[in-house]
């Protein structure tokens, strides 16, 4: 497909934070290893959380490899984006966790952005973007987050 960087960028987004959620709501506790492999922290506090796996790890990774070749880029550069994009979605998890946050609270911003924001930047050249392409491409993210969110849970005691 000859689609622009920005929207190849935005579709590797959308898969690195999809397929996670949606294998693990398919496979159930299948293969639902945690990555953190259930250490805790000096606080006492889990270092990840249950919610980050293995499986979530490598369905980002196998499904934006696979959405890179589709839109003509390689491979590689997919897979790469989303172990960046999970490192950034651990990197948010491992803030909550020592924030004290509940497993799976939404928090505005700190859900999105680090897992937008970390492949995009290390990534910017290779992908074809330039810096006015980085903000805007994780802000259209965040927004399409925020509302599939609200969509899957609409009630804030839903989750």
């Amino acid at each position: 497909m000859n689609w622009s960087p920005f929207t190849n960028a935005l579709l590797l987004l959308i898969t690195a934070n999809l397929l996670p959620w949606a294998v693990g709501r398919l496979l159930a506790g299948y293969w639902s290893a945690p990555l953190d492999l259930g250490t805790c922290f000096r606080d006492g506090r889990r270092l990840l959380g249950a919610h980050k796996t293995w499986r979530g790890l490598a369905a980002a990774v196998v499904g934006c490899a696979l959405v890179a070749e589709v839109v003509g880029w390689l491979w590689w550069l997919g897979a790469l984006f989303g172990a960046l994009s999970m490192l950034g979605d651990c990197i948010s998890s491992w803030w909550k966790r020592r924030r004290g946050y509940a497993p799976g609270r939404e928090t505005f911003g700190l859900d999105q952005l680090p897992e937008a924001l970390l492949p995009l930047v290390v990534l910017r050249i290779p992908l074809g973007l330039d810096w006015v392409d980085v903000p805007l491409v994780a802000a259209v993210f965040a927004a399409l987050d925020i509302l599939s969110t609200r969509v899957r849970h609409p009630c804030p005691d839903a989750s």
